[in-house]
């Protein structure tokens, strides 16, 4: 029954980011046809998470109270309505502004450019399915096998990756909105086959009893709250820096890609983006079931730090394709480590009444990072070349990795699994809801 439940939520999941994939490396490609700069486009893929740092935390506290089955339903239904705006942003924007202005280019081309953004917003606020998925992991899982069954997540995540991407680049020899709407069509199939094939992790009871301690979805209040909690705070901690620095790497490949020294195609980018997916793939769905077996999550998340770390200061001095795909191996392989130990030291970390609120809150925090990181290293590229966001995000390894060898190596005086809510914050203990 636990092998069905995970296989079933493991396509889900896969179905969703091969939609993802089809349109992620274009986006960039398609904004800058209708006027949008390397700012611009640094904005359009902030939006996204921007959207998501509000809708995820929703969706995981929703989770907990009326189980994730229909949360996963209705995120999946929003991602393919999102897609739909995006494919037919063109037809539809020349349209309105022809109606309300006139047969002006620059007017057409702004509204264009604004349904974009919004298909980008409403697919970020229904887009926090990837929280809901871990926290079912979690649901139909044991403490001992939980890193493993995240896995899945981050094999999912990978092949996508792996096929999204490529296929991506085919389809954008027809159009930029080819893609998207293939991407519409993907995440259509997935909401019939979750509709019928997914069955709810959380028995009546179990909601019944989240519903009793449903608190506010996100507030400023709880969010302080959960970092000081002594264990869940410094994974949190570790979770938004390692986040910023690895969606600063992801968010701004695309726009160094093209860049000197490499001058890669879009179709390229896509192959190198699957090479990517591959590495996760091995990673997340077969190395870390072996590795957690063999060492202690918190002795993972050190060395995965510290392979990122490695990678990224490597990346900002690529002087070509060949040395990118070596550089790419530690970035890959410890993004995919860390990901994965830090969502399931969280999810042992707090009551399991918490574990979708938690893990919704770690995702919102990856979403604000991805606010950050797309300006951040837009403006590191444009200002500094391609050595700055490799820099900068290295650094950032850097002091992930001596903070983690601090916190949970050298002094691992913490709770250790399940520590109680801070007094006074029952509300859903600085867990409050939720990427």
């Amino acid at each position: 029954m636990q092998n069905r439940r995970l296989g079933t939520i493991f396509l889900v999941v896969f179905v969703d980011l091969l939609g993802f994939g089809l349109i992620l490396p274009l986006l960039p490609f398609y904004a800058e046809q209708y006027g949008a700069g390397p700012f611009a486009v640094g904005l359009l893929v902030a939006s996204y998470a921007a959207a998501q740092f509000f809708g995820a935390p929703l969706l995981g506290r929703l989770s907990d109270r009326v189980g994730r089955r229909p949360v996963l339903l209705v995120s999946i239904l929003g991602t393919a309505l999102g897609f739909v705006l995006l494919g037919a942003a063109e037809p539809l924007g020349r349209w309105l502004a022809q109606t309300f202005w006139g047969p002006q280019t620059q007017a057409a081309n702004a509204v264009v450019l604004g349904l974009i953004f919004a298909s980008r917003i409403l697919d970020g606020l229904t887009g926090g399915n990837i929280s809901v998925a871990q926290a079912y992991i979690a649901d139909v899982t044991d403490t001992g096998n939980r890193a493993k069954g995240l896995g899945l997540i981050g094999a999912a995540f990978g092949l996508g990756f792996i096929i999204g991407p490529a296929t991506g680049g085919l389809l954008s020899r027809f159009g930029y909105a080819v893609p998207a709407f293939a991407a519409a069509g993907t995440a259509t199939l997935n909401l019939v086959a979750a509709y019928f094939f997914l069955p709810e992790s959380l028995t009546e009871e179990r909601k019944a009893q989240m519903a009793g301690r449903a608190r506010p979805p996100f507030s400023a209040r709880a969010l302080a709250a959960a970092f000081r909690r002594p264990r869940v705070g410094p994974l949190f901690q570790i979770r938004f820096l390692f986040g910023l620095a690895f969606s600063m790497f992801q968010s701004i490949f695309s726009l160094y890609a093209a860049g000197a020294p490499l001058h890669l195609s879009p179709q390229a980018t896509g192959y190198v983006l699957t090479y990517v997916g591959l590495l996760a793939v091995f990673v997340q769905g077969f190395a870390i079931g072996q590795l957690t077996k063999r060492f202690a999550e918190t002795r993972l998340m050190l060395a995965a730090s510290i392979l990122m770390a490695v990678g990224l200061l490597a990346w900002g001095w690529t002087p070509a394709l060949g040395v990118l795909l070596v550089v790419l191996i530690p970035i890959a392989v410890g993004g995919g480590i860390l990901t994965t130990v830090i969502n399931s030291l969280l999810s042992k970390s707090v009551s399991i009444e918490e574990v979708g609120g938690t893990l919704g809150l770690a995702a919102s925090l990856e979403s604000l990072t991805r606010v950050i990181a797309p300006s951040l290293g837009g403006y590191l590229l444009g200002q500094f070349g391609a050595v700055a966001p490799g820099l900068f995000g290295g650094l950032v390894m850097v002091w992930v990795a001596v903070f983690a060898w601090q916190r949970f190596i050298v002094h691992p005086d913490l709770p250790a699994l399940r520590e109680p809510a801070v007094a006074g914050e029952d509300a859903a203990p600085a867990v409050a809801p939720p990427g």
